[in-house]
């Protein structure tokens, strides 16, 4: 009982630090926030910080870590080369992204880590070339740029959605997002 209630202080104390880091990232840049101004916010003292993290960089790295992770999930369970697989997946990450719009939204903001964007970016480029190998048998290099031009393209329409306030609903996202990057531009008219 005494680990649970443990465990349980340690994931409430790790979730205010995010919380707090996230809400600070609205206003400024990683580079100008102090750990002193998160466990002001976050209402803990700095040792019990550090008995966390080792530094701000590191809550940021964590938090990024459960995002991608998050992520990572929803691509290993769908088939890109199926449209409706591929429209499912896209759905459910972007009801994900819905689910957790502020903490997404900060983390692909100029203000936290500029290489998040890649490292999201990346991942959904390797799991893309490596379903179009598997039945398409595309050269090196023509897969990379068109997954460059396909995942760079999907994430810039779901930033502006997020900026947008989600206006369209998931299903409609995720099929637009699909029929352009099977498409190209025809899909829209």
């Amino acid at each position: 009982m005494a680990e649970e209630k443990l465990d349980r202080r340690k994931k409430y104390t790790r979730m205010v630090l995010k919380e707090s880091l996230i809400k600070l990232l609205k206003e400024k840049q990683i580079s100008d926030i102090t750990v002193k101004e998160i466990c002001s916010l976050a209402d803990v003292n700095r040792s019990t910080f550090y008995a966390h993290y080792l530094d701000l960089y590191d809550l940021l790295a964590k938090t990024e870590e459960e995002v991608l992770d998050d992520m990572q999930s929803y691509f290993g369970q769908h088939d890109f080369n199926k449209d409706e697989e591929s429209i499912q997946m896209t759905e459910k990450l972007l009801d994900y992204v819905m689910a957790n719009k502020e903490i997404v939204q900060i983390l692909l903001h100029e203000n936290a880590d500029p290489n998040f964007q890649k490292r999201v970016m990346k991942i959904a480029r390797e799991y893309l070339k490596a379903s179009w190998k598997l039945t398409q048998g595309h050269e090196k290099n023509i897969s990379h740029y068109a997954s460059v031009f396909i995942i760079g393209g999907g994430l810039q329409m779901v930033k502006e959605w997020m900026d947008d306030d989600l206006m369209l609903s998931t299903k409609e996202m995720a099929g637009l997002i699909n029929n352009i990057a099977n498409h190209g531009l025809s899909a829209v008219k």
